[in-house]
């Protein structure tokens, strides 16, 4: 146990989606090794999938804080996240997330926390934050980028981004804007909400993105917010929480080559179609080129591996391809010597770690900010982008064609050398981050207790 006081407490409020809670317990480690107090609040169904995160290092400075959430029909507590959530469901857990304000602030009256931090969709969490005098910030997990065009939409109903290279076409943002037009039972929408939050926030809001990489996309988002965008960095979290199980895998990629090996993951909450699925198994199988393949079914779904895949897949790809359903030890895969690429849905985490890792991404965005995330990587100049047809389909010789160019052509050499300088710079300063944030929330708890 320490023995000084802790410096600041803060509570941290996530949104009930455990990529969301990873990202804020990723930041609680960072505070705590800067001897901050972290109370990490969820529901307990939420913190029951973490509480073996937190290793003994960190069990004496962040604690967990459970928020109960009223009952509601249909929605029992095991409902309570977004992790394994029936789709028509997600409305109910909205309304019955702010329907938990009261008992929020209960929370915050018990512990007296330094400082608040809270995810999107949660504004009325620093509205009871404010009715005790506790600063506020908004957390986004989502990158600057995405951050901008959220806040533009929520004022203007369009992207309007004066950079060109980050665009959108038109059937992506037709599907963004219905999930951003949303509204739960209060009838506010979704973006109004997330803008409402940042309003609600102090002088700041925190940002999960890195200057080097988002700089200028920073800067703009504090010009539309009006409010100070601090980076917190990647968030990353150690190679060391990946050590469990899968060792067949690791002892599968020290037999390959240095860069010879693709990594194809996309994520675990978005479920491929069977028709695009066939696509990327063949699309793998012409490129020629090694591949690790992690591929996940929706749960209670009753689909064996092998009848998802083309008939006799296996048996063609053979050792050249380890094809496995369900969980993988990501960062420990990304970063094996033998790995030169990752094929990405383009998700904020796994940007941060393939960024971090060093590897260059063939970008296949499918939903959500996943193309804005997408159209930024290929910019920063570590990624390529598989292009999809008039129909808005992936088809099979594309994503040959950008694999092969990524992982045996000239073009991959140059991606490969950019993502580890990228990578070096981001280790390199990766605690500067931290320790502006740091700063930046010590003053304003200053402030607060001097008002």
């Amino acid at each position: 146990m320490k023995d000084k006081q802790p410096s600041c407490s803060v509570l941290m409020l996530p949104w009930l989606a455990h990529g969301h809670i990873s990202s804020f317990l990723e930041l609680a480690k960072r505070f705590a090794k800067k001897n901050f107090l972290i109370y990490l609040c969820s529901t307990p169904i939420n913190l029951k999938s973490f509480e073996n995160k937190i290793t003994q290092e960190y069990s004496h400075s962040i604690q967990l804080v459970e928020l109960h959430l009223p009952a509601l029909p249909n929605l029992p507590p095991h409902y309570h996240t977004t992790n394994g959530l029936p789709p028509h469901l997600m409305l109910t857990l909205k309304e019955a997330l702010e329907l938990s304000a009261g008992n929020f602030s209960a929370i915050l009256k018990e512990l007296e926390p330094n400082f608040v931090l809270f995810d999107f969709l949660q504004p009325w969490a620093a509205t009871a934050a404010s009715s005790l005098n506790i600063p506020a910030a908004q957390f986004f997990t989502t990158g600057a980028v995405t951050s901008c065009f959220m806040i533009h939409f929520s004022q203007n109903g369009s992207l309007g981004f004066p950079f060109s290279s980050i665009y959108l076409h038109d059937f992506e943002e037709k599907k963004i804007s219905q999930i951003l037009n949303s509204s739960s039972a209060s009838g506010v929408r979704d973006v109004d909400k997330i803008f409402e939050g940042v309003q609600n926030s102090t002088s700041i809001v925190l940002v999960k993105s890195f200057r080097e990489i988002e700089g200028k996309y920073l800067d703009h988002f504090s010009v539309l917010a009006g409010k100070k965008a601090v980076p917190v960095g990647p968030l990353v979290r150690d190679f060391a929480d990946d050590d469990e199980g899968k060792a067949s895998i690791i002892e599968w990629l020290d037999k390959r080559e240095p860069s010879s090996v693709l990594y194809v993951s996309f994520g675990t909450e978005y479920f491929s179609p069977m028709e695009e699925l066939q696509e990327i198994a063949y699309g793998l199988e012409i490129s020629g080129v090694s591949f690790i393949w992690i591929v996940r079914f929706p749960t209670g779904e009753n689909i064996k591996l092998e009848d998802a895949l083309p008939k006799g897949y296996l048996e063609r790809v053979g050792e050249r391809g380890l094809v496995l359903e369900g969980w993988a030890p990501q960062t420990k895969i990304l970063g094996h010597t033998s790995v030169g690429g990752f094929v990405s849905h383009c998700g904020w985490n796994s940007i941060m770690e393939t960024l971090k890792i060093g590897v260059p991404i063939i970008a296949m965005p499918m939903h959500l900010d996943q193309p804005l995330n997408a159209r930024l990587v290929q910019e920063v100049g570590v990624a390529l982008e598989v292009k999809r047809d008039i129909n808005e389909k992936l088809k099979r010789d594309e994503i040959a064609k950008v694999i092969r160019e990524v992982m045996v052509e000239e073009k991959g050499k140059e991606l490969r050398k950019k993502s580890k300088e990228l990578s070096q710079t981001m280790l390199r300063k990766e605690d500067e981050e931290i320790d502006l944030v740091v700063e930046e929330l010590l003053q304003l708890c200053k402030i607060e207790k001097t008002n």
